[in-house]
């Protein structure tokens, strides 16, 4: 780390990309694999067995000595065994090192313990690990050396998901095949596949790490459970695109060639709103490329951070008071000779396939906009969503004026006859040139917005997966534009058929689209005037996954069975409930042994002051009010800390489930925040030699 490079000469160096395989593979090979890759057609084993050779010869020559087969199962981050090159001594003690198909194409590691969500029983321990093909294999160096990393879905022993990229790729076949449909409709006969493409920007914090390791709810559960706000938070914007400090501008400069090397087109990098909190964007990638390359990012992020005394906050909510981290999924549908179907043009009014496009997924948002929240519920994520820092929590669509203007036409008169245009934008002074306008300006308090030709999803938690979302958004426009090619492939004249279509969607969807500040009271309720789905939780998010509609949806593309849905669902109370009750805990904890001890202490000096400034004959008045404030807040802190204490048990007593999760919820995370009150109140009084923990200022000013 630290030295000059080129990016040229070092991107994709630890990547089994194309370039490699074209190279090292003979042509009859690499064939079937690109058949495979492309076409879905299946890889005999002797096929593999090349396949295999080449990437293991690859890899030893980049140092690996081991290889695992990388998978992403549902706890929220990425797992993988690592299984050595060597094969059993021969009879004079030699070895050899070798590599399989069958070890390429499939492994198997334990699934007892992975979350199923009732799928599997604790005793049934068989799993199975597929080759993802279309997710380049990589070579990871750390301090275990260099691991050769395969990309692979994980599945039970019956066959049901139980990872993130088994639902993904599912629903990326079925996306490409309705897209294909409305391509063929509207005469597009040269195309052959259609692929969600998908660039997740990454918000995260960085703290020192001596300052981190004396915070155990940091430590514990990746937010600070207790903090009194510095003197300065954000007001004054001051850190936002300002210029990067020099260590972090050190760190960054080493995260972005670590992942160039391993092929994360890392293009995008700046301070965010918050102190100590920054931003790193790629550029667009077919989604199960994209959702893997977010995964080595957050990895990345982490392993950087702390090889430069720093550690990586990924939690949504790290700090009160500030800006939280998320995920903007911005999300788009490309062609395989690079048609973007969400390109407007310059005239919208006049393309008639993107009005279709654009119209069938106003449908899906407004069909399923509960199943959208959904994928992006999260623990943390309950701290920004509707907060006034992050989308709200009822999901909306932002058009913009030149599409909203296109809409309205079409809803009002039948028909769209023009698209406001730009104009030029005059900055006043003649030194600059006067710019080109675009047609419409962006929302930021949006939670689902049309930005140009792409559709951005800004709910996404900072440290969560993207697959979710993308399985979301695949699979419900899949259904609408089946729908609607159903209707059309039925019609006598297209031409008509198709804007009728475009304006029936129109009308019958306007109720999802909102320009408006997302964050205002008013629009809370004018969106419940409009019908829409207000979930302001986690638990309330959850059931979403299980309705009627849901079931269907998921089960007519073969992205879910009701089983899968099920156990997911299962699966997500118990995260939440286990999640909230690890931070009870630790509150507890904290108060128990830090906070009350260390204000204990505090008061008795104070005490000890009031008493020997009395016996001097001087009047000790300020001593002795602060001593009764302190004492105050001191009785307030005990008691609220016997009341979390007892919900918190009560909570753990209860059998897992919805019900549990609720309680969570509904009392045991008001308990928490009781708590946390009195004692961010003793904060701002203690002595701060006294307090046992780094106060916000030292956390995130002092980076």
């Amino acid at each position: 780390m630290g030295e000059y490079f080129n990016v040229a000469d070092i991107f994709g160096e630890d990547v089994f990309t194309e370039r490699v395989m074209r190279e090292r593979l003979p042509k009859k090979v690499y064939r079937a694999l690109r058949q495979t890759i492309e076409e879905g057609k299946e890889l005999d084993l002797a096929t593999a067995d090349v396949i295999a050779s080449a990437m293991k010869d690859w890899a030893i020559e980049k140092g690996a000595t081991h290889y695992s087969h990388w998978f992403q199962p549902l706890t929220g981050v990425t797992a993988e065994k690592h299984d050595s090159f060597i094969t059993a001594p021969d009879a004079e003690g030699r070895i050899l090192l070798e590599f399989s198909g069958k070890e390429l194409i499939k492994g198997e590691p334990d699934a007892s313990s992975f979350p199923s969500g009732g799928l599997r029983a604790t005793f049934e321990a068989r799993g199975y690990t597929a080759w993802d093909c279309t997710s380049p294999a990589f070579v990871r160096h750390d301090a275990a050396g260099a691991i050769l990393c395969i990309p692979t879905a994980f599945c039970s022993y019956t066959g049901e998901a139980l990872d993130q990229k088994t639902p993904l790729l599912r629903s990326m076949e079925a996306i490409n095949t309705q897209a294909l449909r409305v391509l063929r409709l509207f005469g597009n006969t040269t195309s052959k596949k259609v692929t969600p493409c998908v660039g997740p920007e990454q918000e995260y914090f960085l703290v020192d790490e001596k300052k981190f390791r004396q915070r155990k709810d940091l430590i514990f559960t990746g937010r600070t459970l207790f903090g009194a706000m510095p003197p300065k938070g954000q007001e004054l914007d001051d850190h936002y695109f300002g210029a990067i400090r020099q260590r972090i501008a050190s760190f960054m400069k080493d995260v972005n060639e670590e992942l160039w090397k391993l092929g994360v087109s890392a293009k995008t990098q700046h301070n965010e709103a918050a102190p100590a909190q920054h931003e790193l964007a790629p550029i667009y990638a077919q989604a199960n490329v994209a959702v893997d390359h977010n995964q080595i990012i957050m990895q990345t992020l982490k392993r950087v951070a702390s090889a430069h005394g720093m550690k990586c906050l990924l939690h949504e909510k790290p700090f009160a008071g500030v800006n939280g981290s998320g995920k903007h999924n911005n999300w788009s549908l490309t062609t395989d000779d690079g048609i973007n179907l969400l390109d407007p043009g310059k005239t919208p009014h006049e393309n008639v396939q993107f009005l279709f496009v654009l119209t069938c997924i106003l449908k899906a948002v407004d069909r399923h906009a509960d199943l959208l929240r959904e994928s992006a519920a999260d623990p943390g994520n309950d701290h920004r969503l509707g907060a006034d820092e992050a989308p709200p929590a009822i999901i909306s669509v932002f058009l913009g004026e030149q599409l909203e203007d296109v809409l309205t036409q079409l809803i009002r008169t039948g028909t769209a006859t023009h698209s406001l245009n730009g104009g030029v934008l005059e900055t006043g002074v003649k030194t600059l040139p006067n710019l080109a306008k675009d047609a419409t300006d962006r929302n930021r308090t949006s939670p689902f917005a049309f930005t140009g030709n792409k559709f951005e999803f800004r709910m996404v938690g900072s440290r969560d997966s993207i697959a979710a979302p993308n399985v979301v958004l695949n699979t419900i426009v899949a259904e609408a534009f089946s729908e609607a090619c159903d209707e059309l492939e039925q019609a006598e004249n297209f031409d008509e058929a198709v804007h009728d279509l475009i304006k029936r969607y129109a009308r019958e969807h306007q109720r999802i689209v909102f320009n408006g500040n997302g964050y205002s009271e008013e629009w809370v309720e004018e969106a419940a005037r409009r019908g829409l789905p207000n979930l302001k939780s986690m638990v309330d998010a959850i059931p979403a996954l299980v309705t009627d509609k849901a079931v269907r949806l998921f089960g007519t593309f073969g992205v879910f069975t009701k089983a899968e849905l099920e156990s997911r669902v299962e699966i997500q109370y118990e995260a939440y409930a286990k999640a909230i009750n690890i931070e009870a805990r630790a509150m507890i904890d904290i108060a128990s042994k830090q906070i009350i001890p260390a204000v204990i202490r505090y008061t008795k000096s104070l005490a000890d002051t009031v008493n020997s400034v009395t016996a001097a004959g001087v009047e000790a008045a300020v001593q002795t009010e602060l001593l009764k404030e302190t004492s105050t807040l001191l009785g307030e802190t005990k008691e609220a800390l016997a009341k979390l204490t007892q919900v918190t048990a009560q909570a753990a007593q209860m059998e897992a489930g919805q019900a549990q999760a609720r309680y969570y919820y509904e009392a045991v995370m008001p308990a928490m925040n009781a708590l946390r009150t009195p004692v961010d109140e003793l904060e701002m009084i203690v002595d701060k030699d006294v307090w046992p923990m780094p106060s916000y200022g030292d956390l995130i000013f002092e980076v």
